[in-house]
C-alpha cells in the first residue's frame, strides 16, 4: 500500500516525507484540502511553494494555535475590510488568490521571504485588483506616498531621507513587484506588459528616490532635473532585476539662471537619487542606477545641461552612443526638459549611419560584445542567455543595427523596444516574415527564462543553471509536460541555435533577395536599401558588391542554389575581413574558375572552416587571391591545418624534378615547376596569415621552395644548352645563394640573389667550358623571367665580384684569384650569407671552403676593415633611402630596421667567427643567439634586435600579402596602412597602435645598434 509520502512524491514533490510533515503542520484541514494540494502540485516548485506557505502561515495569527486574523480578504481585495478566518481560509475561499499566491511562491524564494516580512501584502493578490494592470501614474503615486511625498506636487519632496524612509520605498516597490509577478506566472500578463510595467515601476522608484534626494538637499528648487531612461528601462523592456541605465539633464529653474550653480545642485540631487535606490537597508536594495552611458562615460560629469549634451553628441559621440540613444526616454524628474532632450537626440540618432566612422564603430561594437562574452563568461558562455551564442544580445544587436542602417529613410522603424522594432523591420521588408517570427519567438522565450531565473532570488543573473532541480523548476514554470528538464533544455537550445543562425544571416539574406531571381513571395530589399546595408557592413563599393552577388546567385542552377545558401554567412565573414570588397570580388572570380567543379561548392557548403578561412583570406590578401585564381584547386588545402605545414625540402625538390621531367621542352618544364611553386607559395601564405608559421619559418619555407625551383630550372637550362650545342656541357655548375636567399630569410617579394660558379671537367678547355656555363646562366635567367600568371623568381647576380661590371659566371679558380687579390670588406660581408642553392654539390662545397677564410678570418677583420664597413653603413643610409620616404617607417634601411640588425650580426661574425664556430651561420637571428651564448652581446640587446627584425620582416611580408606587390616602407595611404595592420592581427581601429608599436620597437633596436655597431 502506497504511503502518503510516496503519493506526494509521485504527484511532484521532490521530498515526499518532508511535504507530508509540512502539510501536517498546516493542520488537518490543509492536509485534506485537495484544491490546495492540486494548486501546490501545479506550481513550478511544489516543495518551495509549500515551504514558503508554511512560513507564511506561521506569521498568521488566524492560523493553527492562535485566534483572530490579519484581516486577509475573502474576495474583497480590501486590506481594511472585514476579518477573514486566516490565510488558509482565504485561500479556500478565493481560488484566484490561491493560484496567484502559490504560483509566486513556487518560482520565487525571494518574494516568499518578502511576504513573510510583510504578510499584509498577500492582500495585493486577492480580488479584482489583483488581475488589473495598474496605471503608471498609480505606480508613481504609490511609491511617492511610501516615502511620504505628495504625488500631486510637480516636484515632490519626501518626508525624510533616513533608513526608515528607504526601507519603506523598498517594501512598497516589492509589493508592486509581487503584484506583477503573480499576474506574470499565472498568464494574466503578457511579456510586453510585464517588461513595460517593470520599466514604469523603475521610473516610479526613480521619482521616489528623487523626492528623497530633494528632502536631503535644500535648494533643489533652483534646478530642473530630467532623468532619461536608457537601455531596457528607456525601451520599456526592463527585467525583474537589472541595472537601470540613466542620463541626467539639468537646466536652471528660471530662464537666464546660473547654469553652473544649477548643474551643481542637480549633481547633488542625482547622486542622492542614485543612493536612495542603490543603498542597502534592512529591506535590501532595489538595483544599481548606472549613469555610465552619459557623455564621456564614467570620466565625464554626472550631470550636463541640454546644450552641453548636444554639443558633445555633435562633435565627439561615437556610433555606439547613438545606438544607446535610440532607446532614450524621460522616466523621472522634469518631463518637459526630458522630452526636449529626446527630441533633439533623435535628430542625430537617425543620421548616425551617414557618419564617416560608422563602419569602424559598428565593427568596434561587435568586438566589444564578443570581448565582453570572453572576459565575463569564459567557459560559461554557452549557458549565457544574454551574451552567449544565440543569446539576447545577438538579437538586440542585429535589430538595432538594422534600425540604424534603414531608419534614416524609413521613420516606421524608429521604435525603442526590440520586438516592436523587429515587427516594423518585417513589415518594411528588411527582415523576412518567417525569420522575424522565429526571432521574436526566440527572444520572447529567452526573456521569459531570464525573468524566471531572476525571480527565484531577485538577483541579477543571465546564466542558465546546470542543476537539474533548477532546470526542473524552469521547465515546469513554462508549462512543459513530460520530463521538464529534458523539454526545457531542448527548447532552449533550439531557440538559441535559431537566434544565432538568424543573427548571422539577418543582414545578408535580404541582400540576395534584392538582386537574385527568387520567388516573388520572398521579401526583397530595394536596391537603395541593399546598398545602404552593404555600406554599413564595410563595403566601400556597395553597387559593385550587389553586382557580384547577382552574378553568383541568379538563376535556377544547382550552383546558384548552393551560392544562395553560402553567401548569407560568407558576406558576414567578408565584412569582418579587412577588405570586404576585395573578398567578395575574389570569391566571385574563384567561383567562376571552379564553380562547375563538383567538389568546390560542396566543400564550402559542408566544411564551414574552409568557407570561413577562404573568406578571411580573400578579404585580406591580394597576393594569396592572385595565387588562388591561378591555382584554384588549392582551395582544398584550407580544410586542414596539417595541409598548411611546409613540405620538406627533399619532397619539394623531388616533386619539382618529376614535374619538370614530364615535359618535352625547357619552357614547359619551368612553367610546370612554377605552377608547383605557385601552389606552395599559397600554402605558405595561408599558413602565415592564419598564424601557423612565424616569420622565421616563413623565410625557411620560401627559401626551400626557391631552391627547388632553381634546381629544376637549372636542370632544364642545362638540358636545353646541351641539346642546342649537341654536346655535353663540359663543366660542373653551381648556383650559390646570397643575401636573403642565402640566409633562408627571403620575403614573398624578394629576388633570388645568387652567384654562378663552374669548374671545367678534365680535358675540356676553359674557354669552351666558360661559354657553356654562360649559356646555362643566361638560359636559367630567361626561363625564370618568362611571362607567367604567378609571382616571378627573378635572378639577381649583382653580388658577384665587380658587380654588374664583372663576368656573370666565373670558374672556381677565378673566384679564388679575385678574392686573393682584390676582395674588399663588403665582399667578405656578403659572403657571410653564401650557401649552395642548386647545382653540383661538390663544387658548391668547394666554393664555400674557398669563401670561409674571407668571411671567417682566423684573427678577425682589421680595424681598417671595421671602419670601412661602418662608413659603408652610414653611406647606405644617406644615399639609398628613397627620396621622400619616412626613414622611421622604412623597414629595410630605416633606423632600427632590417639593415641595422643584420649589420650588427654580420660585424660580430666578421670579428669573431674565425675563432668561434658557433657564429658560422647564414641566418641573422641564429648569429645573434650565438653571440649571446659566446658573451659577445647582452641578452637584452639580442632581444631588442630580434624583436625589431621579426617585426620589420613581418611588415614587409604583410605589405606583399595585402597589396600583391613588394615595398619596403609602411604605406602613407591610410586605408592601405589599415589593411596591413589588420593582416598583422591588429583590430580595425588599431592602425595607430600598429605604427606606434613599430616605432617603439625600432627605436629600441636603433639604440642597441648604435652601441653594438659603432662603439669599440
Amino acid at each position: 500500500m502506497q504511503t502518503t509520502a510516496g503519493r506526494l512524491a509521485r504527484l511532484g514533490f521532490a521530498d515526499g516525507a518532508r511535504a507530508e510533515r509540512l502539510l501536517g503542520e498546516l493542520g488537518p484541514e490543509a492536509a485534506g484540502d485537495l484544491d490546495l494540494l492540486d494548486a501546490l502540485v501545479g506550481t513550478a516548485d511544489p516543495d518551495l511553494a509549500l515551504t514558503s506557505l508554511t512560513r507564511l502561515v506561521e506569521r498568521d495569527p488566524g492560523g493553527p494555535g492562535d485566534s483572530g486574523g490579519l484581516g486577509y480578504p475573502s474576495g474583497s481585495g480590501d486590506p481594511s475590510g472585514p476579518a477573514a478566518p486566516g490565510l488558509l481560509g482565504a485561500l479556500r475561499a478565493d481560488p484566484g488568490l490561491r493560484a496567484r499566491l502559490l504560483g509566486v511562491l513556487g518560482v520565487s524564494a525571494a518574494l516568499g521571504d518578502h511576504l513573510v516580512r510583510h504578510p499584509e501584502h498577500v492582500a495585493l493578490l486577492a480580488g479584482e485588483r489583483a488581475v488589473r494592470r495598474p496605471a503608471s501614474r498609480d505606480l508613481r503615486a504609490g511609491l511617492l506616498r511610501a516615502v511620504g511625498a505628495d504625488p500631486g506636487d510637480p516636484r515632490p519632496r519626501a518626508a525624510g531621507h533616513g533608513t526608515e524612509t528607504l526601507s519603506a520605498l523598498r517594501a512598497a516597490y516589492r509589493g508592486r513587484l509581487l503584484h506583477l509577478a503573480a499576474r506574470d506566472v499565472t498568464g494574466a500578463a503578457s511579456l510586453a506588459e510585464v517588461t513595460s510595467e517593470l520599466s514604469d515601476l523603475a521610473g516610479a522608484a526613480l521619482e521616489a528616490g528623487l523626492a528623497v534626494a530633494r528632502a536631503e538637499h535644500p535648494g533643489s528648487e533652483a534646478v530642473r532635473l530630467a532623468v532619461i531612461g536608457m537601455g531596457k528601462c528607456g525601451a520599456r523592456e526592463l527585467n525583474y532585476i537589472s541595472d537601470v541605465d540613466v542620463v541626467f539633464v539639468a537646466e536652471p529653474a528660471e530662464e537666464g539662471g546660473d547654469e553652473t550653480e544649477a548643474v551643481r545642485h542637480a549633481t547633488r540631487l542625482a547622486q542622492g537619487m542614485m543612493r536612495a535606490c542603490s543603498a542597502t537597508t534592512p529591506e535590501g536594495a532595489l538595483w544599481e542606477v548606472d549613469a555610465a552611458l552619459r557623455p564621456e562615460g564614467k570620466a565625464g560629469p554626472l550631470v550636463r545641461t541640454l546644450a552641453s549634451h548636444l554639443a558633445y553628441y555633435r562633435r565627439w559621440a561615437k556610433t555606439w552612443e547613438f545606438q544607446a540613444l535610440l532607446k532614450a526616454r524621460p522616466v523621472a524628474g522634469d518631463t518637459e526638459l526630458g522630452e526636449r532632450y529626446v527630441e533633439a537626440a533623435n535628430e542625430m540618432v537617425w543620421q548616425a549611419a551617414t557618419r564617416e566612422k560608422f563602419v569602424e564603430d559598428v565593427q568596434a561594437m561587435r568586438r566589444r560584445v564578443e570581448d565582453h562574452v570572453r572576459r565575463d563568461t569564459g567557459e560559461a558562455a554557452e549557458r549565457q542567455l544574454k551574451l552567449g551564442p544565440g543569446g539576447l544580445r545577438d538579437i538586440e544587436f542585429a535589430v538595432q543595427l538594422l534600425q540604424l542602417v534603414h531608419g534614416r529613410l524609413d521613420p516606421l522603424l524608429r521604435r525603442r523596444a526590440t520586438l516592436p522594432a523587429l515587427a516594423a523591420l518585417s513589415r518594411g521588408g528588411y527582415v523576412g516574415r518567417d525569420d522575424a517570427r522565429t526571432l521574436a519567438e526566440a527572444y520572447a522565450f529567452l526573456r521569459r527564462v531570464e525573468h524566471l531565473l531572476q525571480l527565484h532570488r531577485l538577483r541579477r543573473t543571465h546564466v542558465v543553471p546546470a542543476d537539474p532541480a533548477d532546470l526542473r523548476r524552469l521547465g515546469r514554470a513554462l508549462g512543459m509536460a513530460g520530463d521538464p528538464v529534458e523539454a526545457f533544455t531542448a527548447r532552449w537550445r533550439r531557440h538559441a541555435m535559431e537566434a544565432r543562425r538568424l543573427h548571422e544571416k539577418l543582414f545578408y539574406r535580404p541582400l540576395l533577395l534584392a538582386v537574385a531571381r527568387l520567388p516573388e513571395s520572398e521579401t526583397r530589399l530595394s536596391a537603395t536599401a541593399a546598398q545602404a546595408r552593404l555600406e554599413a557592413l564595410g563595403y566601400t563599393d556597395p553597387a559593385g558588391a550587389l553586382r557580384h552577388i547577382s552574378a553568383l546567385t541568379s538563376g535556377v542552377s544547382r550552383r546558384a542554389a548552393i551560392q544562395r545558401t553560402l553567401l548569407p554567412v560568407m558576406l558576414g565573414w567578408f565584412a569582418d575581413a579587412p577588405d570586404p570588397d576585395a573578398g567578395l570580388l575574389g570569391f566571385r572570380r574563384v567561383s567562376d574558375e571552379l564553380g562547375t567543379t563538383p567538389w568546390y561548392l560542396r566543400l564550402l557548403r559542408d566544411e564551414t572552416a574552409v568557407a570561413e578561412r577562404l573568406a578571411r583570406l580573400l578579404g585580406t590578401s591580394r597576393y594569396a587571391t592572385g595565387l588562388l585564381l591561378n591555382a584554384p584547386e588549392a582551395v582544398a588545402m584550407l580544410g586542414s591545418d596539417t595541409e598548411l605545414a611546409p613540405r620538406p625540402p627533399e619532397a619539394l625538390l623531388s616533386e619539382a624534378r618529376v614535374t619538370a621531367g614530364r615535359q618535352t621542352t625547357a619552357e614547359n618544364a619551368v612553367a610546370a615547376v612554377r605552377g608547383l611553386r605557385r601552389r606552395e607559395l599559397f600554402r605558405t601564405a595561408v599558413a602565415d596569415l592564419t598564424g601557423h608559421l612565424d616569420v622565421e619559418r616563413v623565410g625557411q619555407a620560401l627559401s626551400a621552395l626557391n631552391d627547388a625551383t632553381l634546381q629544376a630550372a637549372l636542370d632544364a637550362a642545362i638540358d636545353k644548352v646541351e641539346m642546342e650545342r649537341r654536346a655535353p656541357l663540359g663543366t660542373r655548375f653551381a648556383v650559390i645563394a646570397m643575401g636573403r636567399l642565402g640566409g633562408a630569410e627571403p620575403s614573398y617579394g624578394s629576388d633570388a640573389d645568387v652567384m654562378f660558379v663552374h669548374s671545367p671537367l678534365e680535358g675540356v678547355a676553359e674557354r669552351e667550358a666558360t661559354a657553356g656555363a654562360h649559356a646555362v646562366a643566361n638560359e636559367l635567367r630567361r626561363l625564370l623571367a618568362l611571362p607567367a600568371p604567378d609571382p616571378p623568381l627573378l635572378i639577381d647576380p649583382d653580388l658577384r665580384p665587380e658587380g654588374r661590371q664583372g663576368p656573370l659566371v666565373r670558374t672556381l679558380a677565378s673566384y679564388a684569384a679575385y678574392y686573393r687579390r682584390w676582395s674588399s670588406p663588403w665582399e667578405s660581408q656578403a659572403l657571410l650569407r653564401a650557401r649552395l642553392s642548386a647545382g653540383d654539390a661538390s663544387l658548391g662545397t668547394a666554393f664555400l671552403e674557398l669563401a670561409d677564410p674571407l668571411r671567417y678570418p682566423a684573427d678577425g677583420i682589421p680595424d681598417t676593415a671595421v671602419r670601412e664597413i661602418r662608413r659603408l653603413k652610414a653611406r647606405m643610409e644617406a644615399e639609398r633611402l628613397p627620396r621622400g620616404a619616412d626613414p622611421a617607417l622604412h623597414t629595410k634601411l630605416g633606423p632600427g630596421g632590417l639593415s641595422d640588425v643584420e649589420w650588427v650580426a654580420q660585424l660580430l661574425q666578421l670579428r669573431h667567427a674565425g675563432r668561434l664556430p658557433s657564429l658560422r651561420t647564414t641566418r641573422t637571428l641564429e648569429a645573434l643567439r650565438a653571440a649571446v651564448a659566446e658573451d659577445l652581446l647582452p641578452s637584452d640587446d639580442e632581444a631588442a634586435l630580434a624583436e625589431a627584425w621579426r617585426f620589420a620582416s613581418r611588415v614587409r611580408n604583410a605589405i606583399v600579402l595585402v597589396r600583391g606587390r613588394a615595398a619596403d616602407s609602411i604605406p602613407v595611404d591610410v586605408r592601405e596602412r589599415a589593411l596591413i595592420s589588420q593582416a598583422l592581427g591588429y583590430p580595425p581601429d588599431g592602425t595607430e597602435d600598429f605604427v606606434e608599436d613599430y616605432r617603439r620597437v625600432t627605436r629600441r633596436a636603433r639604440r642597441v645598434m648604435e652601441r653594438a655597431f659603432y662603439e669599440d
